[in-house]
């Protein structure tokens, strides 16, 4: 029997969600400033009426529906779920008034891109698209990348005793400190730490190459947004490959690594334990699927006949790798470039890379190295099961923080979101080529699956003219995606409840 929720439930969900919304809104502050120092009148006309609004819904919203009660897992869960599907309407709201999109559901999906960390834009003539605007996009990617993960950590506990933490795509069951608020600090320290340093050496490299100081300062700091928050923005439509200069993309590697690492890696750097890299499972899933697909890379742009040296090859190869990796989907070459002329072994490589994706609890997207990681476990365990005598007991363990052993319950978890999202990627691939007869299975496949992962690596099919159909899926791809459909069907069986219940 499904309960219905009851007026209480909804009343604790939409205030949470007012809370969002409000929150969304006074963060269109900072690039208001921006366009008022730049003068940039129309952007910051739609900033402060998007601001405006939002604030005026989510404290209204906040203070109609305020109750007192604890949030449960499933509150905090279809909460979640609701406000990356909430706040792209107001996120999205300034580039609509600006009049920089084609439509409002074009703009609702780059808020969305953004508050996801997926990268892929409907950005009319981007290069020319007002600094504040361009500024508010990559600040998306913050707040969906980071400071969503602090607000799920101190707002959304459970009652489990599990250390407060939400089981969901950005924040998994698994403590980096013993306290919500020591942890949310942590993350809050390690983001500003690589903040300071990597917009810093960004905006020296940027200056180096020729930028203007202030010019080189605005680079950095979105560089910084999109590479170390995994998102995929880019100020100008040719990516990384607008600076020219291996020292930025030198800089960007290093800050895309460091966004998919966990965090409880990161905690582990901190303290000074150096061999968890070496004995984690994540770390070594990744090092292992990063060497493998980086050979498959470049035997493929040999064989493609693309480069006509091997430095620039690897360069280009090895940046992009890292990108799909990690999920950033910062580029230093056309994305269809890459689907046109770089054979078939590199492009594959690359749908590959974007697949597996980053770490858990990480900003990054993917299946994850932690569910590769348990699946090869499994895989050989049960080999090692056949192998061995019946009589034999066959224990697998894998390391992550400590020693765990590796139970039946591991692996069909992590096997069943692996096939759910192959099976997205699939599935979106097949509804791309079906609605949209200008491209192949292949393209179609890259598409779907830069969406679903959170990669934003698009080869061209996204584009304003694109039917509606195929952005609408894309879209549902990137919420699915970024939530890791564990949110998802908490709220739909959540609607379900609400519809077909009892009380």
């Amino acid at each position: 029997m499904i309960l219905r929720p009851d007026v209480r439930d909804l009343q604790l969900i939409a205030s949470s969600l007012g809370r969002a919304v409000g929150w969304s809104g006074a963060a269109m502050l900072a690039p208001a400033v921006v366009a008022a120092v730049q003068a940039e009148w129309d952007a910051l006309t739609a900033l402060l009426l998007s601001g405006a609004l939002a604030v005026l819904v989510g404290r209204a919203a906040t203070a109609a529906f305020h109750v007192r009660r604890q949030p449960t897992w499933t509150h905090g869960m279809v909460t979640i779920g609701l406000a990356w599907l909430l706040v792209p309407v107001f996120a999205g709201l300034p580039l609509y008034l600006a009049g920089h999109t084609d439509g409002f559901f074009d703009a609702y999906f780059e808020g969305l891109s953004g508050l996801t960390t997926t990268g892929l834009t409907l950005v009319q003539d981007l290069d020319h698209l007002a600094v504040s605007l361009n500024l508010w996009r990559h600040l998306l990617q913050f707040l969906g990348g980071q400071a969503v993960v602090v607000v799920i950590l101190t707002l959304f506990t459970t009652t489990s005793g599990q250390g407060g933490s939400l089981s969901l795509g950005d924040v998994r069951d698994t403590r980096i400190t013993p306290n919500v608020t020591r942890t949310a600090r942590f993350i809050l320290t390690v983001g500003a730490t690589f903040a300071a340093v990597g917009v810093t050496a960004l905006a020296i490299a940027g200056a180096l190459g020729g930028l203007h100081p202030a010019r080189a300062l605005l680079h950095g700091t979105a560089l910084f947004l999109s590479a170390y928050d995994t998102g995929g923005f880019a100020l100008q439509s040719t990516s990384a490959g607008y600076y020219h200069s291996a020292a930025v993309e030198g800089v960007v590697i290093v800050l895309m690594i460091a966004g998919a690492l966990s965090y409880g890696i990161h905690f582990e750097l901190w303290r000074g334990n150096r061999r968890e890299l070496l004995r984690n499972i994540e770390t070594r899933t990744v090092a292992l699927t990063f060497l493998s697909l980086l050979a498959v890379t470049l035997v493929g742009l040999g064989r493609s006949g693309a480069f006509t040296t091997a430095g620039p090859m690897f360069r280009q190869g090895f940046f992009t790798l890292v990108s799909a990796h990690t999920t950033s989907g910062l580029t230093v070459t056309s994305a269809r470039v890459i689907a046109a002329d770089w054979g078939l072994l590199a492009p594959a490589a690359m749908v590959t890379a974007m697949a597996i994706g980053g770490m858990a609890s990480s900003s990054a997207g993917g299946i994850k190295a932690i569910r590769i990681g348990l699946v090869l476990k499994g895989i050989s365990q049960e080999v090692r099961r056949v192998l061995l005598p019946e009589s034999a007991m066959v224990l697998a363990t894998y390391h992550q923080h400590r020693r765990q052993i590796l139970r039946d319950v591991h692996i069909r978890g992590a096997a069943t979101v692996l096939l759910l999202f192959l099976f997205t990627f699939l599935v979106g691939g097949l509804i791309t080529l079906f609605t949209d007869g200008t491209v192949d299975f292949t393209e179609a496949l890259f598409e779907s699956t830069a969406a679903a992962a959170n990669t934003g690596m698009s080869i061209g099919i996204l584009r304003p003219e694109a039917p509606v159909a195929v952005k609408v899926v894309l879209a549902l791809q990137m919420w699915f995606g970024r939530l890791e459909f564990m949110a998802v069907f908490a709220t739909l069986g959540y609607a379900f409840a609400l519809l077909r219940g009892r009380t």
